[in-house]
């Protein structure tokens, strides 16, 4: 027991020392030290004039949270750019009066992520997240939680997608 305790002590260096790997889940290479995550641009026809707000926030807390990189106004090694596109409600659920039962509000970001070290990590996608919302509710009334909900699962595809490359 003492031997199998002594060789994951002994192996830890060498996890850590490949500089790709970390236990949080991401795979950003040693020499990479800085990201830009400039503020979301709003492009959706629909407003919200706090999502964009929300979502810089919340991707900028994700990433300080998860990874070590210092975040930068301009120039990072690596540059995460996003726009939300699409901010839509729609009936997801029609009852046989033919009136809606659900709704759906579904937001869509445009990521640009850059990694000017190794451009062959670079991602050009577009993320949707969504939730549904019983229709005898307003969407004022839901909206803020619907939206906090919506904005962690974007930022949970669009890091995995970008730094942890799943």
């Amino acid at each position: 027991m003492k031997r199998i305790i002594l060789a994951l002590i002994l192996s830890l260096p060498l996890l850590s020392s490949c500089g790709i790997y970390s236990f949080s889940g991401t795979s950003i290479h040693s020499d990479t030290k800085t990201i830009c995550i400039p503020y979301v641009e709003y492009k959706a026809l629909r407003v919200n004039p706090s999502l964009s707000n929300d979502m810089t926030e919340a991707l900028q807390d994700k990433f300080r949270k998860l990874t070590s990189l210092e975040q930068v106004d301009m120039d990072g090694d690596l540059e995460l750019v996003c726009e939300i596109t699409g901010y839509d409600v729609q009936a997801t659920a029609v009852t046989a009066d033919e009136v809606a039962a659900q709704n759906r509000l579904t937001v869509t970001v445009k990521v640009v992520f850059t990694n000017k070290k190794y451009p062959e990590e670079d991602v050009d996608k577009s993320f949707s997240a969504y939730e549904d919302y019983d229709s005898t509710q307003s969407l004022d009334a839901v909206e803020a939680g619907l939206c906090e909900s919506i904005i962690d699962k974007l930022c949970e595809d669009i890091f995995n997608a970008t730094v942890a490359q799943w």
